[in-house]
C-alpha cells in the first residue's frame, strides 16, 4: 500500500476509537491482527479480544484520543496519541503495519510520566 493509504487506514481507526464504539474501531483490524503491548509481555490476538479489552478497560468515563503525531510510509505507521478518560491521561506510541486496507500488526508503549532527576537541572527545561 502506498505511504497516503496506510495513513488514511490508522487515521480512521484513532478517529473511531475516539467515538468509544470498540467494535466499530474493530472493523479496521485485519482478520490476522496482533497487538503486543511490549512492557507487560502481553499479546492480544484477534478483533474480538481487542474489543474486548476495550470494552471491559475499568475506566471513569468515555476516552479521548488526541493523535499528536503521524509518521506513515509504504512499511507502516508510527503515531503518539494522548488519551484520557478524564481522569487518567496516558501517553500511547503505537506502530501499525497495514495489509489489505487494514491494521494487521500494532505494537504499543504506554510510558509513564516520572519527575525529572535533580542531577539534570542544570541541563534541561521543564515545561510543566
Amino acid at each position: 500500500m502506498t505511504a497516503e493509504e496506510n495513513r488514511a487506514v490508522v487515521e480512521q481507526f484513532w478517529a473511531t476509537m475516539n467515538t468509544n464504539n470498540f467494535r466499530a474501531a474493530g472493523e479496521c483490524l485485519h482478520d490476522d491482527y496482533v497487538l503486543d503491548w511490549p512492557q507487560s509481555q502481553e499479546r492480544i490476538r484477534g478483533r474480538e479480544n481487542f474489543v474486548a479489552i476495550n470494552e471491559h478497560y475499568p475506566a471513569a468515563g468515555p476516552w479521548h484520543f488526541v493523535v499528536e503525531r503521524l509518521i506513515g510510509d509504504e512499511q507502516g505507521v508510527a503515531t503518539e496519541v494522548v488519551v484520557t478518560d478524564g481522569v487518567t491521561t496516558a501517553r500511547a506510541i503505537t506502530f501499525s503495519v497495514v495489509r489489505d486496507g487494514r491494521i494487521v500488526q500494532q505494537t504499543e508503549y504506554w510510558p509513564d510520566p516520572f519527575a525529572p532527576p535533580s542531577w539534570r537541572a542544570p541541563w534541561v527545561e521543564c515545561r510543566r
